[in-house]
């Protein structure tokens, strides 16, 4: 049994994940933040290699990061939106927040997936407490 299908039926508190994101992990890293949680969700999908998009929006309820759903898959990017209780309340707190860890992930998973150099994109919309996420790959620069 993998790392993952061990995890899959625990419970993972909201408040701990708060801790880390919003308290623990600014005060470690400054300003460097959200590229060291980029690098850390791309880091999290080589160890968690998914094989559809629909195993992608699994894990990310599994994991406590929200309701991921795939807008729209063109030749070489799609569109996915972020939303639920637990990302309303990231916004809610205020301060700063950012879905790079998510990004990261996203950006490795679709690597991986599609053969291609990825990159991914947070557009966080405060107002619709949605984060949306334009995940990119170069058909020309295969990984």
């Amino acid at each position: 049994m993998s790392g993952y299908e061990q995890w899959k039926q625990t419970n993972i508190s909201a408040f701990s994940d708060f801790l880390f994101r919003q308290e623990l992990l600014p005060n470690l890293f400054g300003k460097e933040t959200p590229f060291i949680l980029y690098w850390a969700g791309k880091e999290l999908a080589r160890k968690y290699p998914l094989a559809t998009v629909d195993d992608v929006v699994a894990f990310f309820e599994q994991a406590g990061w929200g309701n991921l759903s795939l807008l729209e898959e063109k030749k070489d990017q799609c569109d996915l939106q972020l939303d639920g209780s637990l990302v309303a309340m990231r916004f809610d707190y205020g301060g700063e927040c950012t879905f790079q860890l998510e990004a990261g992930f996203l950006a490795q998973q679709f690597e991986q997936q599609k053969g291609y150099v990825t990159e991914a994109f947070e557009q966080q919309k405060r107002r619709a407490k949605t984060v949306l996420f334009t995940v990119k790959w170069d058909r020309k620069d295969e990984s």
